[in-house]
């Protein structure tokens, strides 16, 4: 599962690609790392128009996985979309996209270590997005915080392409590349939308970082 990505474009490019008129997420610095339960910026339909904002990295957990457990750290990656625990989250105004310019997939090596291997559209790291819900959700996700009201969003993910699947053979990201496919996440019944939930063609991603914990070669574009 991908559960590191990094985010290093402007984010009037977010606005621009996205169509979101409204920007509520502050000065956002770059991201080079995007970890889970971090905050990261995603674009959502609200009422008074589409917005940029900031939002927590993992939706809340199925209750069997709670078993035993006093924190709920969230569920980054979303697959079985059938499943009634991920449905209630399935219309119009929980749909969201996440935006990055690179993630990264473990890779298993001989030697039972497991290093990033990032992927990025090419090396320039174009603005792209992650097909995505959201949802305001009460619980303990930290101990130490107790109970706190969070914005919380999850992408899904889906089987993986040739070029993918030689690194991480389970998943990959679902993954918007275009202003259509956006608006079509975004507003179109669910049946049209999950559509989207494909792998991207072979050859539509390339390899541009191998074993850092950050991608900063997406600071220097």
């Amino acid at each position: 599962m991908c559960n590191l990505y990094s985010m290093t474009t402007s984010q009037q490019a977010i606005r621009e690609i996205a169509g979101a008129m409204n920007d509520r997420a502050g000065n956002l610095p770059p991201f080079p790392a995007i970890l889970p339960d971090h905050a990261a910026p995603i674009v959502r339909d609200r009422p008074p128009g589409r917005e940029l904002t900031m939002a927590r990295w993992g939706m809340p957990s199925p209750a069997f996985a709670l078993k035993g457990r006093n924190c709920d750290p969230g569920v980054t990656n979303v697959r079985n979309l059938k499943s009634p625990h991920w449905r209630r989250w399935l219309g119009v105004e929980h749909r969201c996209v996440a935006p990055f310019t690179s993630f990264a997939e473990n890779e298993q090596l001989p030697d039972g270590s497991r290093p990033p291997v990032w992927f990025a559209l090419d090396e320039t790291r174009p603005l792209a997005f992650f097909a995505g819900i959201w949802t305001r959700w009460t619980s303990v996700r930290k101990v130490r915080e107790g109970e706190t009201t969070n914005d919380v969003f999850a992408f899904l993910t889906t089987e993986p392409n040739g070029h993918i699947g030689s690194i991480h053979p389970k998943a990959m990201p679902a993954i918007l590349t275009t202003r259509v496919e956006i608006d079509l996440w975004m507003t179109a019944p669910i049946e049209e939308a999950l559509k989207l939930q494909r792998p991207l063609a072979d050859g539509a991603l390339t390899i541009v970082g191998r074993g850092g914990k950050k991608d900063e070669g997406g600071l220097a574009a």
